[in-house]
């Protein structure tokens, strides 16, 4: 056959059948985003969430996070340590079949967890494909075990390294430079600043960041501790440290409405702008989704209820928009869903239709108590929206002014 006909030729032999790693060193960004910077640290939120999946399980309280000396991450918890017996379908050690395989993973199964951050079972998969080296150590049952891997592919089946009191997990990545061609340098800000988001969302737990690569005036590692006793009202704080309050205190509340737990927090301020941040099962969804129209909802009929009730609204000869009633407020949305419906890998919109009705109910029930037991602060809020409703009708007149 000529070299014209070959090339031409498309047939069964054209289809290719990559295997779950293989697509995955093909394909890094359908997994992690992009393989630039967000990517690289994409790889520790990765790792750091199965952690969190323990803790927010209650089996783990203290998460450890580490630059290594040679750029490589270390993480490590004391949850119950990846199960190390023989998986029956697979033949092989249950923490290879989770290390190795695409889609394997505790987070289906409903009696291991009950809801989840890494949902889809590739977490850390991934992570281990996208690495030159990476090596796992489990502590459960009084035992030590280990297995070590390149680019995703065991280097040698799961062995038992000696004798312990503790539990947990450990596990060490070096990413590896010809997927990350831009950079495989971590960023410490980078990291720190989602651990200590990590701790707002999940109060309670202590997760330590310690940078090996660099020392402080001490001789000691640059190391920074986050835990928050308060969760989100305490992030509020955080967030709206340089701006002004109009309210006396943080609103927040926590509910358990049709099996969706939300909480929420939030706060006026006197800026212009909105500033809400949403998460579902510890994960910021930047485009928001149906988690953000509940708390809309709930937000705008409760407080628009409130001030046509008490009368501040008779004088104003126009209509408010939802626009008007967020203006100037700080709030995060934190809801666990057990199926989120995410629209693509990287998680950044929820699309669960189910999850709108608990978030408005919820925030309607919190926003109805606190204006009822704060009269003042519910004044001064309605009057900050009454405002913006009138600087927004004055701007649109003037926009109509200068166009005819």
């Amino acid at each position: 056959m000529s070299e014209e006909i070959k090339k031409n030729n498309y047939s069964a032999d054209s289809i290719q059948a990559l295997e779950g790693m293989e697509h995955v060193r093909m394909r890094p960004s359908m997994y992690i985003g992009d393989v630039g910077v967000r990517g690289l640290h994409h790889l520790v939120y990765e790792v750091v969430d199965n952690s969190i999946d323990e803790a927010m399980g209650g089996h783990c309280d203290t998460i450890g996070v580490a630059i290594n000396e040679d750029g490589s991450i270390t993480v490590e918890d004391n949850g119950r340590g990846i199960p190390v017996d023989i998986h029956k379908k697979e033949g092989v050690s249950a923490l290879e079949v989770v290390m190795t395989k695409i889609g394997a993973g505790g987070k289906f199964d409903k009696d291991s967890y009950k809801v989840s951050g890494g949902l889809h079972g590739v977490g850390v998969s991934v992570v281990n494909a996208l690495s030159n080296h990476m090596r796992s150590t489990v502590f459960r049952e009084g035992k030590i075990y280990e297995q070590e891997y390149e680019k995703g592919k065991s280097l040698y089946p799961v062995k038992q390294i000696g004798e312990t009191g503790k539990r947990g997990t450990t596990q060490t990545f070096y990413p590896d430079p010809s997927i990350f061609t831009q950079t495989i340098e971590f960023s410490y800000d980078t990291l720190a600043a989602r651990m200590r988001e990590l701790s707002f969302l999940n109060k309670g737990i202590t997760i330590t960041l310690t940078d090996k690569r660099e020392k402080n005036d001490k001789g000691e590692f640059v190391s920074e501790v986050f835990h928050s006793d308060e969760g989100l009202k305490e992030y509020i704080r955080f967030l709206d440290a340089n701006r002004e309050p109009i309210v006396s205190h943080v609103i927040s509340m926590e509910s358990d409405k049709g099996e969706v737990p939300v909480e929420v927090a939030l706060i006026y301020n006197t800026s212009y702008t909105e500033n809400i941040f949403s998460y579902v099962n510890n994960i910021n969804t930047h485009e928001g989704g149906t988690h953000l129209s509940g708390f809309r909802r709930g937000l705008t009929n409760t407080l628009k209820k409130y001030a046509d009730n008490s009368g501040l609204l008779e004088k104003l000869k126009f209509e408010i928009s939802g626009d008007d009633f967020r203006e100037g407020l700080t709030a995060i949305i934190s809801v666990k869903v057990q199926e989120p419906q995410f629209e693509g890998q990287t998680k950044t919109k929820l699309g669960n239709r189910e999850v709108v009705a608990p978030v408005s109910q919820a925030v309607s029930e919190m926003l109805e108590n606190y204006l009822e037991e704060n009269p003042n602060d519910a004044r001064t809020i309605v009057q900050k929206v009454i405002l913006a409703a009138q600087a927004r009708h004055a701007a649109k007149k003037a926009r109509e002014m200068v166009q005819r």
